[in-house]
């Protein structure tokens, strides 16, 4: 056989090379796509609230946002790969107080998991995550620096259904400068006591949630759904008692006893009632008060996005027939100086 020298080879290996490196051969090679941008979390679409008689959609609802971004985010259970659609439905679910989307929806905003890294608002939705005891959230939340800054975001504010009304009802003074008695009486007739709760309760409250400016049947849905009447109930939390007051609420109203019933309803009338005033007549936030606190109120513009903040006071106002509102006493304490912004709503 023939062989062919190597130098022969050099004319046709040099018309190769500048065929391919011509200006026609590079236009016919594809360029490589360039990465689709980032999205905000503000770019995502908001979602709209549940009509105004409910507060909360279904916790089914809830759980069914919070799996379908799982499967989104990671591509999983045959769904495409969508982070952006993930973080949507992880916000909407964080809005209804699901600990679970917060933290997965924090992950992504501080590790850049297809939306756009976003310390601050990773910040908000993991110590609400950790509010609800996920011990993780704790721990990111701590590495990145503790209290987060700022306004929480929109995933962490209340539907736009739990916006209060606007107009306050005042209790009204008895002839003579004596004490307030309930005004607008007709916006809370007598409802019948929970089948549950002892005579004995009944009869005390009945005739002591006068004192405090208070409905009867306030106090006894509120201490229904606290304890279901038990004296000795003794919260995880170490809320104690009838009305479950914390040590810190019990000394702020004066309850030497927590163990005393009588003593008990007091304090928790008595707490009742200062709620009631800082939020002036506000009963879906004076209810969120009594069960995470007013200053959760405050922070979070509203009900916080807690599950279970939220679900106590749908229980509490279902059992009152959704009266949104109750006479309160102005001279029990000056109104929150967040109450322009509560109402103002999301």
């Amino acid at each position: 056989m023939k062989l062919v020298k190597l130098s022969a080879l050099f004319p046709v290996l040099s018309a190769c090379l500048a065929l391919l490196l011509s200006p026609a051969a590079s236009a016919q090679v594809p360029a490589s796509p360039s990465p689709a941008p980032l999205l905000t979390l503000e770019q995502l679409p908001r979602p709209s609230g549940p009509p105004p008689d409910r507060a909360l959609v279904v916790p089914s609802q809830v759980l069914r946002w919070r799996e379908e971004a799982k499967a989104l985010e990671h591509g999983a259970n045959g769904m495409p790969r969508d982070p952006a659609a993930a973080a949507a439905l992880y916000c909407r679910a964080s809005r209804y107080g699901d600990a679970e989307s917060q933290y997965s929806l924090a992950w992504m905003l501080s590790h850049d998991r297809g939306i756009a890294r976003n310390d601050a608002e990773a910040a908000h939705l993991f110590a609400a995550a950790a509010e609800q005891g996920i011990a993780q959230a704790e721990r990111m939340l701590a590495a990145m620096g503790g209290t987060p800054m700022g306004e929480p975001p929109p995933c962490l504010r209340p539907p736009e259904a739990d916006v209060p009304p606007h107009k306050p009802v005042v209790a009204a003074q008895k002839p003579g400068g004596k004490s307030p008695v309930l005004a607008r009486a007709q916006d809370w007739p007598a409802l019948p006591p929970p089948p549950q709760a002892p005579a004995a309760i009944v009869d005390f409250v009945q005739q002591v949630a006068p004192e405090y400016r208070l409905s009867p049947a306030l106090v006894l849905a509120v201490m229904g759904t606290e304890s279901n009447f038990d004296p000795a109930a003794l919260s995880p939390k170490n809320a104690q008692g009838l009305m479950q007051l914390m040590p810190d609420t019990a000394r702020r109203f004066k309850v030497s006893r927590l163990t005393d019933p009588t003593q008990n309803i007091r304090g928790g009338m008595a707490y009742l009632r200062w709620l009631l005033a800082y939020f002036e007549g506000d009963v879906a936030l004076a209810l969120a008060g009594y069960n995470a606190g007013e200053r959760a109120v405050e922070r979070y513009r509203g009900v916080p996005p807690y599950a279970e903040t939220r679900a106590y006071v749908r229980r509490i106002l279902g059992q009152l027939g959704w009266r949104g509102f109750h006479p309160f006493d102005a001279q029990a304490t000056p109104a929150s100086p967040q109450l322009p912004l509560l109402r103002k709503g999301p």
